[in-house]
């Protein structure tokens, strides 16, 4: 998504040209090129699918709503094992219209987790619970601190279930070092992201991630506390960020490349 103006292919080429090991890959872009087709380039060019966003969207009270939310995770599950990755990144959906029950709806993933949790194991697949910045807690993720997800997901297996730390989302809370050697001692950190903290916000905020080193968040303090919670997987970049999606896509590929390395390499 850091790179959405780019196709699967010209991504893949970027990534093997800047000598990118891997791609996090989204199901919608996916889904557009064919997914056999995406993990046959992906696969065929020496890549990693790193994971695959997203799942989730657990909270509907209707039983019909309940179903066709579960069905799509199913599918998710079969297209992350597709493409060849072991976690499954999943948002876990906002409060239903007319609910102000919170803890209700977190409630509701936990059931949908217990459900899915077997499902993706048996296809090879972790689900990984992203917590996501309170702003977002009404419309799009209830889970809103690494405390909450991770009181989610130590109901199942850690080879099940996990977390996703995502700097974005986690920056501010004083209590995260903590969380993260906890997750990291359960062995609950499945996949691992960064993007910066910028503002002011955009309108609807969700394009406000900023590029590496462009904002308040000590992206290489943050690496250095996953790091030592004993994590070893791969360190993805997701930026959603209007400004960068109106770049040249390859120019953008490159920069978010080298920042990395400066910033949190």
């Amino acid at each position: 998504m850091t790179v959405r103006q780019l196709s699967i292919p010209e991504l893949v080429a970027g990534c093997v040209e800047l000598g990118i090991p891997g791609v996090g890959l989204w199901r919608e872009p996916v889904r557009a090129y064919g997914l056999d087709a995406t993990a046959r380039l992906v696969r065929g060019a020496g890549l990693a699918v790193t994971t695959l966003c997203r799942g989730g969207f657990l909270t509907a009270i209707g039983p019909g709503e309940r179903r066709r939310a579960l069905d799509d995770n199913r599918a998710a599950v079969e297209e992350a094992a597709a493409l060849g990755t072991d976690t499954l990144v999943l948002v876990s959906g906002g409060l239903p219209p007319g609910s102000k029950d919170l803890r209700g709806a977190r409630e509701r993933v936990a059931d949908a987790l217990g459900e899915l949790g077997p499902y993706a194991a048996a296809h090879g697949v972790r689900l990984a619970v992203e917590p996501l910045h309170p702003m977002y807690a009404a419309d799009r993720c209830v889970v809103s601190t690494l405390a909450q997800a991770l009181d989610l997901v130590e109901r199942f297996p850690a080879g099940q279930v996990g977390v996703t730390v995502d700097t974005y989302h986690l920056w501010w809370d004083d209590t995260a070092p903590a969380l993260i050697a906890r997750a990291g001692a359960g062995g609950r950190i499945h996949a691992f992201q960064l993007a910066d903290w910028t503002t002011p916000l955009p309108e609807g905020v969700l394009d406000g991630r900023g590029q590496l080193g462009d904002g308040s968040v000590d992206l290489r303090a943050w690496r250095g506390l996953v790091d030592a919670a004993g994590y070893t997987g791969p360190v993805e970049v997701e930026l959603f960020n209007a400004r960068l999606w109106a770049r040249d896509g390859h120019e953008v590929l490159a920069e978010t490349a080298a920042r990395f390395v400066e910033h949190a390499g």
